[in-house]
């Protein structure tokens, strides 16, 4: 039985057979606000090949009409397992009508639904990608097999209904009937209703108008920075449309801040949403605007590589997130007027992170990933997929040239607009517009796994001159488990050669080259004085581990936060912090460094990243016997960093937050709770909506708030995002019964949100109290395959990756996940998610004994 999977061969079947030309969809959504069901009714066309079987997807509590070119089926016999048979299709047009009563969800996937705690009021959002667009409608669910879209919607009275096209004049019978959307596919579809807050603009150039709408709950609507959404939008047009040649290909362009969503954005064609917690309802730093614009723009670059081009099947899912990724950044980087021109230091320093940490999990996979069923693709929204392949796009870019890459991508989207489209299409395009022969390439970067270490080999006379320059490969085993073989790849990087001059390492010469196998000469460099410090990947071209020779590691350890420039800060950073994970360089060491540094680094989100990579290190990688050592230092460096702390500065509520996120002596926490109930005050710090939780959220986690006070707070910001902070809190106490409390809230009951269940998650794990989790290890492994098999797969995979005993880093824990492993049998996504958290306790476990050697 197919459950509710859909295997690439059976797409691929349907998909020879069926040519869908247009659905009409009816949903009566009139009862919504008090939840339950609600009524389905599709109707859609499709031409078949020739005469046969097939199906249509459908995941529905009941379908009572099942109606095949005029004739009744009986939906007791031809539904079942998310599907509805279609026997006997004859070649040429086919209708089909399905009614059934579909279900509200609280899980973030096919049509959500919120009730604010604020105005009671019930506001609902679709969430399709990937395969849940099914439980809203009957659905051939796969990209390929595109169609029209034209929506029917019954709501309350004095709702607006939004979707793909245009929103009608407000109906005075409450029907809102759009207009059908271009062909597109199935989980790019969307519907938005509710009584939602909107502002509405207009992107004007050149005789062309877009109408633009912003829409969030009235509840967040005083913080609703429309202006600003609004900037960057227009930005994102200007860039795009100038860069892809093709103007923008739907109606109108809305964005909608939703509540309780699973991830940072959705590409619905026309209708964005995005998860509201980019509504700031408190002070938050630029990095957070930056975050915030990179959404927006990656979300409009969808809007044609996609959108409007869509992958044939989700093997090719990079092609769509790494090309937003890399363009969203780009944009930031190179429009003129951006406010981040630095982006791609941030890049750097968090998204290549993230790809260097999946590119080393036992579960990593080529870029062009082998997806054989819908189970693959759901746990492939990763590192490889986004930000690696961003990497790789990055580096194309470089050897290719900027202007010969966008003119082939401008010759991609006219040859193939409203279509579909496979990894040779787009290297096609390219071949052509470059000249050059991209198979190889291809075929080294997206169709091989693991990653490269470039170091520097430099000889010097006894006057300091170089006398021979090479940048030396390496191509690691890749991890146990993982598939594929090493590989040597070519990068095109740039080398940097940095002297101090003045107190800061200034770029004194840059050399761009391509590297290929084992040993790459570079002749240019041989006679020229060596610089304090080489950098190799400067720029950030290419996507490799780099590594700095002795000579450079001794002044960076010294000088990292003398750098001019924060890119190769940034950098510098990164490769610490990988050698950390790597167990090269010792947690105290690392300590060592960014304390050193960090005081100097201007970039906030380089600061942010640092704060957030260092707790990481004191609580899973320093050896257990000196943690509690480091944790009181950096808590020191933290509090020492808050006062001197220029007022009313990014950095110093970058710091506040960080001070609270660890404080744990008793002079400390007192500090905290000054903090919180006013009776203590730091120059300039504002302790508003949000820094209040974070107080008390670590005061809860120390035992020194109570449920009284939990709810004493939660009454003063009686929100969702409150409730959500107060459920965090109440699982971060301290006590056996707040942990049975959590636990059974999430594993044995499915009542809680999405975004409650979360938070719960979030507040139950954590690194203080790891003798009061302990005994929850073998609870895990008792449950877990009985979640996956039985909750949905964004609560499951919530569940499944954050109660892991990750906290518990010990050989045991390695031992008891191997042997569930062994005898539990789980299919290959939760083997997948359980697998990258072992590696995680596997690695730590090696960063740990590196740490411990450090001391002797």
């Amino acid at each position: 039985m197919p459950g509710t999977n859909l295997t690439r061969e059976e797409a691929q079947q349907r998909a020879r057979l069926l040519t869908v030309d247009a659905y009409e969809i009816d949903l009566d959504l009139s009862g919504a606000q008090e939840g339950g069901t609600y009524r389905s009714v599709t109707t859609v066309r499709f031409e078949a090949a020739e005469a046969g079987d097939s199906f249509i997807d459908l995941v529905a509590p009941a379908v009572h009409e099942v109606v095949l070119n005029g004739t009744a089926l009986d939906a007791g016999e031809v539904f079942r397992d998310s599907r509805i048979a279609l026997p006997g299709l004859v070649p040429g047009r086919n209708e089909l009508k399905v009614v059934a009563d579909c279900a509200y969800t609280n899980t973030g996937e096919g049509l959500h639904r919120f009730v604010d705690p604020v105005d009671q009021q019930a506001y609902l959002y679709t969430q399709f990608e990937v395969p849940d667009a099914r439980r809203v409608f009957a659905s051939f669910e796969q990209p390929d097999l595109k169609a029209t879209f034209r929506f029917t919607v019954k709501a309350p009275e004095g709702w607006t209904v939004i979707s793909n096209s245009p929103t009608p004049e407000r109906p005075a019978d409450n029907v809102w009937r759009f207009e059908p959307t271009p062909r597109i596919s199935t989980y790019i579809t969307a519907l938005i209703a509710g009584p939602y807050h909107a502002v509405h603009s207009t992107y004007e150039k050149d005789g062309q108008t877009v109408p633009l709408g912003i829409y969030c709950r009235p509840s967040l609507a005083e913080f609703l920075d429309a202006d600003a959404i609004f900037e960057v939008t227009r930005q994102g047009f200007d860039w795009f449309q100038e860069k892809f040649d093709y103007a923008y290909p739907f109606a109108k362009y809305d964005q909608l801040f939703v509540p309780e969503f699973n991830a940072g954005a959705m590409e619905n064609a026309g209708a964005v949403t995005i998860r509201d917690q980019y509504v700031f309802r408190s002070k938050v730093t630029d990095a957070a605007y930056e975050v915030r614009a990179e959404t927006i723009l990656h979300e409009l670059a969808h809007m044609w590589f996609g959108d409007l081009v869509t992958m044939e099947w989700w093997n090719d899912l990079w092609l769509n997130e790494s090309f937003a990724t890399y363009t969203s950044i780009a944009c930031q980087a190179y429009a003129p007027g951006s406010k981040w021109p630095h982006s791609w230091t941030t890049f750097a320093n968090s998204m290549k992170t993230w790809a260097y940490r999946q590119d080393q999990l036992p579960s990593t996979h080529p870029i062009m990933a082998d997806i054989r069923d819908l189970d693959d693709v759901l746990v492939n929204f990763d590192g490889i997929t986004y930000a690696k392949g961003a990497s790789v796009l990055k580096q194309l870019v470089a050897y290719v040239g900027m202007d010969a890459f966008f003119t082939g991508v401008q010759a991609y989207f006219k040859e193939h607009a409203y279509g579909n489209t496979r990894l040779s299409d787009l290297l096609g395009a390219l071949e052509k517009t470059s000249g050059r022969d991209l198979k190889a390439w291809s075929k080294a970067w997206l169709e091989t796994a693991g990653i490269n270490i470039l170091r520097p080999a430099v000889t010097t006379d006894d006057a300091g001159v170089i006398t021979s320059f090479a940048v030396r490969q390496e191509a690691p085993a890749l991890p146990a488990g993982a598939q594929g073989e090493p590989t040597l790849r070519p990068h095109r990087i740039a080398i940097g050669l940095y002297d101090l001059e003045g107190g800061k390492l200034v770029r004194k010469d840059r050399i761009e080259l391509d590297v290929d196998g084992e040993l790459t000469e570079v002749p240019q460099l041989v006679g020229t004085a060596r610089p304090a410090v080489v950098l190799l990947n400067d720029d950030d071209l290419s996507y490799a581990k780099v590594r700095l020779d002795a000579e450079s590691l001794a002044t960076v350890t010294q000088h990292l936060g003398d750098f001019a420039e924060s890119l190769p800060r940034a950098l510098s950073w990164a490769s610490a912090w990988d050698m950390t994970r790597d167990g090269e360089l010792a947690t105290r060491d690392y300590l060592d460094l960014v304390l050193s540094g960090i005081a100097k680094e201007s970039d906030i989100g380089v600061v942010q990243s640092l704060h957030r990579q260092v707790k990481t290190a004191l609580e899973l990688y320093a050896a257990p016997t000196w943690r509690e050592t480091g944790l009181a230092r950096w808590t020191e460096a933290t509090l020492e960093h808050l006062r001197a702390a220029e007022p009313g500065s990014d950095h110093q509520l970058a710091w506040a937050r960080a001070f609270a996120a660890t404080a744990r002596t008793d002079e400390q926490l007192g500090l905290l709770s000054g903090l919180l109930d006013g009776t203590e005050t730091v120059e300039g710090l504002v302790v508003d909506t949000e820094l209040r939780w974070d107080l008390l959220g670590r005061l809860a986690a120390t035992g020194r708030a109570d449920d009284a006070a939990i709810a004493a707070e939660l009454e003063r910001d009686k929100t969702s995002a409150g409730e959500e902070h107060a459920a965090w809190a109440r699982a971060a106490r301290p006590t056996a019964e707040a942990k049975e409390r959590a636990w059974a809230s999430v594993v044995e009951s499915d009542k809680l949100p999405n975004a409650v269940q979360e938070s719960v998650i979030g507040g139950f794990q954590q690194a203080d109290q790891r003798e009061l989790l302990a005994s929850y290890a073998e609870k895990y492994f008792a449950v877990v395959k009985d979640v996956w098999d039985n909750r949905s797969h964004e609560i499951a995979q919530q569940i499944a990756v954050g109660l892991y005993p990750a906290l518990q880093v010990s050989q045991a824990t390695l031992d008891a996940t191997d042997a569930w492993l062994a005898s539990a049998e789980p299919n290959a996504a939760l083997r997948r998610l359980v697998t990258e958290s072992r590696a995680g306790v596997e690695r730590a476990l090696k960063a740990q004994a590196a740490d411990a050697a450090a001391a002797v």
